[in-house]
């Protein structure tokens, strides 16, 4: 029924093209008739091919030079199938697939995709159960805007629908006054903390495995542990220091127990080929293994759902390729997955993009990506890891699973958990979540992110994934205070980092967009990943700064030196002073630099899980730690120099501070955070003292990339995508723009005044959903003015959605006609529940040919002549999905969507 589940799109399409055709079930139909199961993916026809578009910004949009948008378009024809033959005795059909009964109408709304758990109705039934409880008048308030019935993939949530349909949930809860009432009342009201606890547990228990896992697997490139074969080398050899290339000690300790494979295989220790060839081989395969598992397990096309429109499959058109709708395949548990975060969390749906298949995939395939040695972090993909937990504990309550737009305060608060088991930092992850990440953050969402980033934190250090009982190795213990005279080599610092985060991500993009996407590696993705890995081990493997993975060489150069003593990596210089002693060091940081700035440039967009917070964050350490080195050279060999004249003693200036400042600086120049990556710095280093310092290259290095490159890392991966997100942070200058230059004029819609059967609204419903697959806008209802016969009038707009469902349900009539009702109080479909709909004393009382219950009487309006700044405001602060516009007279002019907006911001341009 109305309110019922999504049925499977094959028996939606299936219906839609037998319009009002009964007959037995498939199997008879004749062979030349493209057979369908309900698990075959849309595009899995043979005429289907990617284009660079996934369904989510049009590209007609994007291209257009002007925004003068038409959607008109000849309808294609619908595929001739035959009619199946009937039976003589009995024209009743065999399945209740195409029967007209009304009886087997919840047979049809509640047909299961055997694979999928059962999928609940969107909007549930609001029934009365007493006379006296006000529900009615509730009930009249909240179908204003209409029955929804689901979200599609790539489809714009409707945050105001959702906002109603929960406040009116939450006031039937609390009108009620029994002490059942008042139980569920406070259930209602402890689920949320419940699930953020249960979020932030699970969040731990996968970094857990996932950083225990890839130190395992990393340690495997080199040998194996023979008292246990499961201990990584730093569990097993704790004081191991490998060879130099540029070695500033002699010394090198022996560990027995570490059996390195060169050993294995040729039975002679230090066989460098040997180990390289093995050390190459085991990367390679780690490496192409998560590309694999990304490839197999997470392509978007893979991934099917009830929730996609039966009308867009592919054996739904006559076979023209100009009106087949294409879609980029698309890999869910590639990258970092905080652009997608940052567009599913304003309001834009991927269905399966969080799901339990992503969650496994992205967890082994970043175990591997990142033990393999390729420069990339893991810290990023654990944001997308905590979503999906958050997402697939989310949907176990239907207070979440049926409202989008109160589910991704759930995804908010998995967010701050995702960062603070990343970097240890419950806070900064918080922060991060309001920062960079969520579109919307009420009071209520920071305490639960809060609590649930504190739960995640709490959870780690029980495990202590590490063995040093902290929950990252980043901590450091320094005993000076900074002097006024650094304040210079900060600030230079952070413009390093400006720069280097600014042209990173133009370089970035453009070897995404140039290189990757445009040349056959786009369809060779297991190739892209063999030769970077391949490349990655040729360079990294002599130099200790490049071979080492990213957390232990970031950890290394934030370490404090001591008098007189050696660390284990050689970067503390026994004499300070002494040119010889600094050269090696500096010549070995500066090699590290350039190699793993390059390989981290063409590594982060492959196809397997990475991220880029760890590269960003060792580039700008290696570069603070040669400029502390060579700072602590000038000042030993100058001690006179009045620049100097305010410090005194031998440590005075410590180099693993400036790598601190040079990796915040860094950082925050590709990501431009600012606020929460200070905090998590602070966190990370578990130390307060250097407050002032990272707050002046954190703001120097955004100043100084804002001004290179208006765009972050994240956003450039959003371009690259087109995926629709509306930045709400950012200006816009509109000039002599006007709402003319951007509103849909000749939109499909539905006159009043014509002749609105089953069998036309589904063809207009066809040509609609073949453009481009917008489906966000919806058909606006139009009555002739009567005073104006020229001129129409708005009377609601009913979405594309809900449109295709109730055509589904009365498609065995397909010369009926469909009414809509432009003035009612109450629909009886408000207050009835799917057994009274099916019941025949009920029947008379429902009119399943008035689509009026699906229709939104309340659109947002605009008038023409409003300045766009209002229209950018209802986008970004109401989270419409549409808005109508009208003349002064309150004639319909036309519709804005919200893609259709986001393209025109596009050739705007901002401020």
């Amino acid at each position: 029924g109305p309110n019922a589940a999504p049925s499977s799109t094959f028996v939606r399409r299936a219906r839609l093209q037998r319009l009002g055709s009964t007959g037995p079930q498939s199997d008879s139909l004749p062979s030349d008739v493209p057979r369908m199961s309900e698990n075959t993916p849309f595009n899995q026809s043979a005429r289907s091919q990617p284009d660079s578009n996934y369904g989510t910004i049009p590209r007609s949009l994007l291209r257009h030079p002007s925004l003068q948008f038409s959607r008109k378009q000849i309808p294609p024809r619908l595929a001739n199938l035959p009619e199946p033959p009937r039976s003589a005795n009995n024209s009743q059909p065999s399945s209740p697939m195409f029967s007209p009964s009304l009886r087997n109408l919840s047979n049809l709304s509640f047909s299961r995709i055997g694979n999928q758990r059962p999928i609940s109705a969107y909007d549930a039934t609001f029934h009365s159960e007493s006379k006296d409880d006000g529900d009615l008048g509730m009930n009249m308030d909240a179908k204003k805007n209409g029955v929804r019935v689901w979200y599609s993939s790539y489809s714009s949530i409707d945050w105001m629908h959702d906002a109603i349909k929960e406040s009116l949930r939450f006031s039937r809860l609390r009108k009620k006054k029994s002490l059942k009432a008042r139980i569920r009342l406070a259930f209602d009201r402890l689920l949320g903390w419940i699930i953020v606890t249960l979020v932030g547990c699970l969040t731990a228990v996968f970094a857990y495995l996932v950083v225990t896992g890839e130190r395992w697997l990393f340690s495997l490139k080199d040998g194996y542990c023979t008292q246990d074969w499961t201990r990584a080398k730093e569990l097993c050899c704790p004081q191991t220091n490998p060879t130099m290339i540029f070695p500033t000690s002699s010394r090198e300790i022996e560990c027995p127990e570490w059996r390195q494979w060169s050993e294995l295989i040729t039975w002679t220790r230090g066989s460098s080929s040997v180990q390289f060839m093995t050390y190459t081989f085991i990367a390679i395969v780690l490496a192409v293994s998560s590309c694999w598992l990304t490839l197999l397990l997470t392509k978007s096309t893979s991934f099917v759902t009830r929730k996609e429109s039966g009308v867009l499959g592919p054996d739904f058109q006559d076979g023209s390729e100009a009106t087949a709708v294409h879609r980029k395949v698309f890999y869910y548990a590639s990258g970092s997955g905080i652009p997608e975060l940052k567009a599913i969390l304003s309001g834009f749906v991927i269905h399966g993009y969080l799901g339990g298949r992503v969650l496994i995939a992205k967890s082994v395939g970043l175990a591997l990506s990142v033990a393999s040695g390729l420069q990339l972090g893991k810290e990023g993909p654990f944001v997308h890891i905590a979503c999906c937990i958050g997402n697939i504990v989310s949907r176990l309550a239907s207070k979440y699973e049926n409202n989008e737009g109160k589910n991704s305060f759930k995804l908010t608060a998995a967010c701050a958990a995702g960062v603070a088991v990343a970097f240890g930092a419950p806070i900064g992850g918080t922060l991060f979540s309001l920062e960079e990440v969520s579109y919307f953050f009420p009071a209520k969402v920071m305490w639960r992110s809060f609590f649930c980033a504190m739960i995640a934190a709490i959870t780690l250090k029980l495990l202590n994934p590490f063995g040093t009982g902290k929950l990252v190795l980043f901590q450091v213990t320094y005993d000076k205070d900074w002097h006024a005279f650094e304040l210079l080599p900060f600030v230079i610092l952070g413009v390093f980092g400006g720069v280097y985060g600014a042209y990173f991500s133009k370089l970035n993009f453009r070897w995404s967009r140039d290189v990757r996407n445009a040349t056959w590696l786009k369809n060779h993705p297991v190739v892209e990943v063999f030769l970077v890995t391949l490349a990655t081990s040729a360079f990294c493997f002599l130099n200790p700064y490049t071979r080492m993975g990213g957390t232990e060489l970031v950890s290394a150069l934030f370490s404090e030196c001591h008098k007189g003593v050696e660390d284990e990596w050689g970067l503390c210089l026994s004499d300070p002073g002494s040119w010889a002693q600094v050269t090696p060091i500096v010549c070995a940081l500066l090699l590290a630099l350039v190699v793993r700035g390059a390989l981290t440039l063409v590594t982060f967009g492959i196809r397997l899980p990475a991220g880029i917070f760890i590269p960003s964050l060792a580039a700008g350490a290696m570069v603070g730690r040669v400029f502390g080195i060579l700072l602590q050279f000038l000042r030993y060999r100058h001690p006179d120099l009045g620049f100097f004249s305010a410090c005194s003693g031998d440590n005075c200036i410590i180099p693993g501070l400036y790598a601190m400042v040079g990796a915040a600086a860094s950082l925050a120049g590709v990501t431009r955070t600012t606020v929460s990556l200070a905090v998590i710095m602070f966190e990370l280093t578990d130390t307060l003292s250097y407050t002032i310092p990272i707050m002046i290259a954190v703001l120097c290095a955004k100043t100084t990339a804002d001004a290179l490159e208006e765009k972050g890392i994240y956003e450039l991966v959003i371009d690259v995508a087109h995926l629709p997100y509306l930045d709400c942070k950012k200006p816009f200058l509109w000039g002599d723009r006007q709402i003319a230059d951007v509103i849909v004029r000749d939109v499909d819609n539905i006159r009043l005044d014509q002749d609105n059967t089953v069998k036309t609204l589904r063809d207009k419903l066809q040509d609609f959903l073949q453009h481009d697959g917008n489906q966000d806008a919806g058909f606006p209802i139009l009555r002739v003015d009567e005073h104006d016969e020229d001129s129409t009038r708005l009377v609601g707009v009913i979405g594309a959605r809900e449109l295709e469902h109730a055509l589904f349900i009365v498609a065995d009539h397909p010369d009926e006609t469909i009414t809509f009702q432009t003035t009612y109080l109450h629909h009886p479909l408000a207050s009835s529940s799917i057994s009274s709909l099916l019941d025949d004393t009920n029947r008379s009382s429902f009119d399943m040919f008035d689509f009026s219950v699906y229709m939104d009487q309340a659109p947002l309006t605009i008038t023409l002549n409003s300045p766009l700044e209002l229209v950018q405001q209802f986008f970004v602060k109401l989270g419409a999905r549409y808005v109508v516009v009208t003349d002064m007279d309150g004639y319909y002019e036309g519709i804005i969507d919200k893609k259709t907006w986001l393209a025109f911001l596009n050739e705007a341009g901002g401020d």
